[in-house]
């Protein structure tokens, strides 16, 4: 079973969609770097780009094209201005004229050189697109087919799998093999991936590079708090969170998101306000998400909120004082355990519908912050059992392609549910569950099978039928 780290479950990245946005995004990077690297990137004339089944049918929607420009130009997702990411595809269709890789002019006229394929779907996954160079007589000097299989990750057809170098101590596939190296070893699950994390990086990079993932949450939470307006795309869906965050006034003045989260942490809120903040927390992130801002696929863009809203109850909300080394644990677990699903089951709503986006993120919050109130490892992986349990059979079907109806408000719902999913497990004896984890996670791969097509993130069931709308993708 290949290795996954942490850090592959929480990517930093842009809006709205990992397996839309962002890995079309890093295959346009890897097809142009592919042309330099076999001397083809000087004789590049122009490009063409071609996507397929869910990654056509709700492309626009989900920002699709505007990935592909982007990587093509040897832009970063981690690391663009978010104001240019909008704003350099608008000059591409202006000057039809794009820098591969950031260094080499060619023409590119988007409407032309992007074609969606609605009608056909490649065989390795729903998420298929397929890049072509030519040179200056038209002649094609390179083609490449990839497939974005949720999460940010890309895999590229016909590509053998290499054999990871990366050995870790405690490899782990399963729930029961992770509750096993705990038992045995007589140590939280953050332990045992910790250890496992030091295969790839020093615990001091490990710890700082979860800290930095944790500040892009609560910055993304903080803008989409204090941020109004009309989402793009053209449902004309109002920002809520900001309007909420003003009716539950703080009581404190701030000027950063360190500050605020402080204030938030001073006070003391009833249950029902709780309740709120939670929604406010998790619809301020995908709020983001829509607009394409600066998030954390945590494990998909779609389903970033849920980890971040939970956190911040555990931070602010609960009666344990939480410290920076908490939220590394809180991440550690949280990480493992949607990697154990993604080598189970799937993390990508075109194969699995949104059970594999809300249903795991939930289930990662869920065992996260079990753990983080003093729970045991089974009871954390109850916790996340309990939180899928109640996930499963969910689908995908975004409202005109995009990535604001019902996905905004189903991050708050997958909050809830992780919270209260932690509440019973840490009151519950594992031994008596008739359900495990892995049992689940099995039950949740043969439901995405047997679900209908038109579920799976292609706008084609549910309530984009029946929504009566005008956007350009309906």
């Amino acid at each position: 079973m290949e290795p996954i780290s942490v850090f592959d479950m929480l990517k930093v990245g842009v809006g709205p969609s990992s397996s839309h946005t962002l890995g079309p995004w890093r295959a346009a990077e890897r097809f142009w770097k592919e042309l330099k690297a076999k001397g083809l990137m000087d004789i590049t004339y122009s490009v063409k780009a071609h996507l397929y089944g869910s990654l056509a049918l709700t492309g626009v929607g989900h920002g699709t094209d505007i990935a592909v420009l982007l990587g093509l130009c040897g832009q970063d997702p981690e690391t663009i201005p978010v104001e240019q990411v909008q704003h350099i595809p608008k000059r591409i269709g202006t000057e039809h004229i794009l820098q591969l890789g950031d260094s080499h002019p060619i023409a590119f006229n988007p409407t032309e050189a992007i074609e969606f394929h609605y009608s056909k779907r490649l065989p390795g996954h729903a998420n298929g697109l397929a890049f072509e160079a030519f040179d200056k007589q038209g002649e094609l000097i390179q083609k490449a087919t990839y497939y974005s299989v949720g999460g940010g990750f890309v895999v590229k057809e016909g590509e053998e799998a290499q054999e990871n170098p990366i050995k870790l101590p405690h490899p782990i596939a399963t729930a029961r093999e992770l509750e096993q190296y705990c038992s045995a070893r007589q140590a939280a699950i953050w332990e045992v991936v910790l250890e496992n994390e030091k295969a790839w990086r020093s615990e001091t990079e490990v710890r700082r590079g979860l800290l930095r993932i944790w500040d892009v949450m609560k910055e993304c939470m903080y803008r989409g708090c204090h941020t109004r307006g009309i989402l793009p795309g053209g449902l004309d869906v109002s920002r809520r969170a900001a309007d909420i965050h003003d009716k539950l006034r703080l009581p404190c003045e701030y000027s950063n998101a360190d500050e605020w989260v402080r204030c938030l942490v001073r006070c003391d809120v009833e249950f029902s306000k709780v309740l709120k903040w939670i929604g406010c927390f998790a619809m301020a992130v995908n709020e983001e998400n829509a607009s394409f801002g600066r998030i954390v696929t945590a494990p998909t863009n779609g389903a970033a909120g849920v980890i971040p809203a939970v956190l911040m109850y555990y931070l602010c909300f609960t009666e344990k004082e939480v410290a920076e080394n908490d939220i590394v644990r809180f991440l550690l677990v949280a990480g493992e355990v949607g990697s154990i699903f993604k080598k189970g089951s799937t993390i990508s709503a075109a194969m699995g519908g949104c059970q594999a986006e809300i249903g795991v993120s939930s289930a990662m919050a869920a065992a996260a912050l079990a753990e983080g109130l003093g729970g045991s490892p089974a009871q954390a992986l109850m916790a996340a059992e309990i939180a899928m349990e109640h996930h499963l059979g969910l689908t995908c079907d975004p409202i005109g392609g995009l990535v604001q109806v019902p996905c905004i408000e189903r991050n708050s719902m997958g909050a809830i549910k992780a919270i209260t999913a932690a509440n019973i497990a840490l009151e519950s004896d594992p031994r008596k569950a008739r359900v495990h984890l892995d049992e689940c996670i099995k039950t949740m791969w043969e439901t995405a099978q047997d679900m209908n097509t038109k579920y799976k993130e292609t706008s084609q069931g549910g309530l984009a039928v029946n929504i009566s709308i005008k956007v350009p993708e309906c």
